[in-house]
């Protein structure tokens, strides 16, 4: 029996990387002699370059970079030497797991770390730029990042502005003359599943600002700043990508480079599944491992395991999806591909001890499935004689 293991990560818990080797572990209980075919995924968030360091290979490269807050910290990026390719996470310098809850401030965090790693990866030669959009705990359309790599934004008065949340309300130029020439000639590639717009009730401010600090009383005042600033982008780029899918990503980055550069946006499923040939290996397994850490309606809409069901639906290859948490109506599993979705844990407790016990619990599903499928093979066996 060969088993393809396709999991996302289980946000706050495994990364997909080791969710693999966990499931891994859980099938050899009962089959030794299994053959797996990892294959960690990611959405294009926290974790896409890891996942892609696991498929193709490269190495970290570790840069001297800020925190959202302005701070020094260690940052780290994928180099894919061979292809002049680097992989960068807005999580990794920008991230929201990279301040404490008390010190969420959108108002004064900025991606200016994110544009360090990039002009880094500038240095390095890179040909090729992959930008994973997702985590950040800023709600700054992207102006720090691009003032890291040459971007001016001004208020009324010309005094020049930080490239925070707060510049929102003041910005009233932008001279994007100094960015770095070196990013017209690099395929900038923006790696995201989320399809939001830049502005409205489904937009960066309206539905990702409240879990980065942003109060509900200020939200009508963030959203008048992103569409302020958008005005000044339209005005200076001649390019309006406020309703752009993608556009929302990670704070309103995806609207900044998307303006600046108009770089193309992929599906952060399919370019990890491209970029490690998902479909092929898929073709040759008789059975796939997925899941997430909360499978719900939002799962339908891009995520790592109902994309992976679509896709092996096509070959006509049984799915089987585990979850830290099941929340919803599941009566279409079956017309997305997914065969069986397991909740991973098996008893009562809190969601902080299901997260501390991620890996056992997780171990212990797949062992029970396992277990399930080998019985069922014995009966099939004795049945056909």
């Amino acid at each position: 029996m060969r088993v393809l293991l396709a999991p996302d990560s289980f946000k706050g818990s495994l990364a997909s990387v080791e969710a693999v080797r966990v499931m891994d572990r859980g099938l050899r209980h009962v089959f030794p002699d299994v053959e797996t075919v990892p294959f960690p995924m990611a959405d294009g968030g926290e974790g896409t370059a890891r996942a892609l360091r696991e498929i193709i290979g490269g190495q970290d490269i570790n840069v001297s970079v800020t925190d959202p807050l302005g701070r020094k910290r260690r940052a780290s990026y994928l180099w894919v030497a061979q292809q002049r390719l680097a992989v960068i996470e807005t999580a990794s310098a920008s991230g929201l797991p990279l301040l404490a809850e008390q010190e969420r401030d959108p108002a004064r965090a900025s991606s200016y770390g994110t544009g360090l790693l990039i002009r880094h990866a500038l240095d390095q030669g890179a040909d090729t730029l992959i930008l994973g959009l997702g985590g950040s705990a800023t709600v700054d359309g992207g102006m720090g990042l691009m003032r890291a790599l040459g971007a001016r934004f001004t208020d009324s008065k010309g005094e020049e502005l930080r490239g925070d949340g707060a510049s929102l309300l003041r910005v009233a130029q932008a001279d994007l003359t100094g960015l770095d020439p070196r990013l017209r000639r690099v395929d900038v590639i923006l790696a995201t599943d989320v399809e939001n717009p830049l502005l409205g009730p489904e937009g960066a401010v309206s539905v990702f600002g409240p879990q980065k600090g942003i109060q509900s009383r200020d939200i009508p005042a963030y959203e008048a700043g992103m569409n302020r600033y958008a005005e000044v982008m339209r005005r200076v780029t001649g390019r309006d990508e406020r309703r752009a899918p993608g556009s929302g990503a990670a704070g309103g980055i995806g609207f900044g480079l998307l303006s600046c550069l108009g770089c193309r946006r992929e599906s952060g499923f399919d370019l990890i599944a491209s970029q490690g040939g998902l479909m092929e290996k898929m073709a040759e397994v008789d059975l796939v491992f997925t899941g997430e850490g909360c499978f719900d309606s939002q799962s339908f809409y891009g995520k790592v395991p109902v994309s992976i069901g679509r896709m092996a639906k096509r070959l006509d290859v049984p799915v089987i999806a585990f979850a830290g948490r099941i929340e919803g109506e599941q009566v279409t599993l079956p017309d997305v591909g997914i065969s069986l979705l397991v909740p991973i844990v098996d008893k009562t407790m809190s969601l902080a001890e299901a997260l501390d016990q991620a890996e056992p619990l997780l171990e212990k599903a797949v062992w029970r499935v396992a277990t399930a499928i080998k019985l069922g093979s014995g009966r099939d066996q004795q049945s056909r004689r």
